[in-house]
């Protein structure tokens, strides 16, 4: 398998935390030299590492944002994470 490689063009913001360190990031990506996407995924701490995610388009990024307005105008239901198990 051929190695990916990545380069954080421009970092938006983090969506959530995980205890480990891990990052929910929201971030503008070059994968293998290509034109820059809009990108959300888990990253380690020190980016080394990276979960699944999803990369879109400007033109993607933009259909979501007016989907999940409307989703939230409409009062889709917050998600808070369960409690901790003893």
């Amino acid at each position: 398998m051929a190695d990916i490689t990545f380069d954080i063009v421009k970092h938006y913001g983090v969506l959530s935390e995980e205890k480990s360190g891990w990052k929910k990031e929201l971030n503008l990506v070059s994968w293998n030299g290509r034109t820059p996407k809009i990108d959300i995924r888990d990253w380690a701490p020190e980016h080394d590492k990276m979960g699944k995610g999803a990369t879109l388009t400007s033109e993607e990024a933009a259909r979501l944002a007016e989907l999940l307005a409307g989703a939230l105008a409409h009062g889709a239901p917050a998600q808070k994470d369960p409690p901790d198990a003893p």
